[in-house]
């Protein structure tokens, strides 16, 4: 099987472009590396379909020199998920810009705490190390107190 050049370096270019979009805060940027990215991955498929040839569907053509429809069939599915997505981050991006007056993703305060606890070398208060001397402690929601369980 020989494989086109171009279209392989074009699908590397557009897959590189759209990971690295991807990576950055704002959400236009990801809106714009998602549609890179499905781009690339779209011209992947066609390069994996092999060589051209005749259209699948026409009468006049025998099946050594027909086009294998898979991969066709797979990229138009790709393109309608694709579509789908794009609409939910735009409709993601457009109701931040209205919230915020920005589209920039912000750090979630619990991994902000996480990794204040990471850098001191410490642990959490939801977290108790269970040692082999001390039984675990449980606490009982309903009445609100803590009782130990007892080890099996």
């Amino acid at each position: 099987m020989t494989v086109s050049l171009p279209l392989v370096v074009t699908a590397a270019v557009l897959v590189g472009t759209g990971v690295y979009l991807m990576l950055e805060r704002s959400l236009t940027r990801v809106l714009v590396g998602l549609v890179l990215l499905s781009n690339g991955v779209n011209v992947c498929f066609l390069v994996a379909a092999g060589r051209p040839g005749d259209a699948p569907l026409y009468d006049g053509s025998n099946a050594e020199t027909m086009a294998d429809p898979l991969p066709q069939a797979l990229v138009l599915t790709a393109i309608v998920i694709t579509l789908g997505t794009t609409a939910f981050l735009l409709a993601m991006a457009h109701r931040s810009w209205q919230l915020n007056g920005n589209d920039d993703v912000q750090d979630d305060i619990e991994d902000a705490a996480i990794r204040r606890l990471a850098l001191a070398d410490d642990v959490s208060e939801g977290y108790e190390a269970e040692g082999e001397d001390q039984p675990a402690e449980r606490h009982d929601e309903d009445r609100g107190e803590t009782r130990e369980e007892e080890r099996r």
